[in-house]
């Protein structure tokens, strides 16, 4: 049986983990690590100089064995696969997050960070993601089948399987695009407000727009045009 390692940055009470470990429990044995709260946007930090904290949790899945941690979605898959886990898992799946991890946005992304700590610890690695708002009939739908094909579907060193489900209704849904390429087009354009003025300090908060303009055939063209967006993503060389 296939030993899985699930875990995601929303943190382990979120509902996409949850429903990310059910269909997981029907490829093997699940072992969840996740963060105990919201770590999202972390991207790939990882925590060297203070502690991490891990204990174990009541998980609502049958048969799922689950610990929240302390540590960043990056940390989560290190202390897993090097203290907690005694095993190497077979797969690390990674998600469902709450939000597209698409284009130049997977960089800052803590859901592709765990996924990227994964291969690069030599896993075989799919990180999931729905539009942040959208209903999850899509990902419902099609999560199952993807799985299937990608579970076992070889990657390069270093890269990793990237899913992203539309946010549209299943009549809407168009199918899946295989074989996605990450756009290249500036997902996110602002700046930031002033908020505050105290004296001389100044406190700003972040201000953006997503830029749903992107090239033919890329992953952030699929969603927009209502198709479930299936790509490789590579870290490092």
């Amino acid at each position: 049986m296939r030993k899985i390692l699930v875990t995601n940055d929303d943190g382990i009470d979120s509902d996409g983990i949850r429903r990310l470990a059910e269909v997981a429990s029907k490829f093997g044995e699940v072992w969840i690590v996740a963060p105990c709260k919201q770590y999202s946007a972390m991207s790939h930090s990882a925590t060297f100089w203070t502690p991490i904290d891990v204990w174990p949790v009541d998980f609502p899945v049958e048969g799922v064995h689950a610990y929240a941690t302390s540590g960043t979605p990056s940390d989560c898959v290190s202390v897993a696969l090097n203290a907690v886990l005694p095993f190497k898992p077979d797969v690390v799946f990674c998600g469902i997050n709450k939000g597209y991890n698409i284009g130049p946005s997977i960089q800052y992304s803590g859901t592709c960070g765990a996924a990227f700590e994964a291969s690069n610890q030599g896993c075989h690695t799919i990180a999931f993601s729905e539009e942040h708002e959208g209903p999850h009939e899509v990902a419902d739908k099609y999560i199952e089948e993807i799985v299937s094909v990608l579970i076992d579907k070889p990657l390069g060193v270093n890269e990793i399987w990237n899913i992203n489900f539309p946010g549209c209704t299943l009549e809407e849904c168009k199918g899946i695009k295989y074989d996605c390429p990450v756009s290249q087009a500036q997902f996110f354009s602002g700046g930031y407000n002033v908020v505050k003025r105290d004296g001389d300090k100044v406190t700003y908060m972040i201000d953006y727009m997503p830029n749903w303009d992107a090239e033919e055939g890329s992953d952030l063209r699929a969603v927009t045009d209502n198709y479930v967006a299936v790509g490789k993503v590579k870290n490092f060389s």
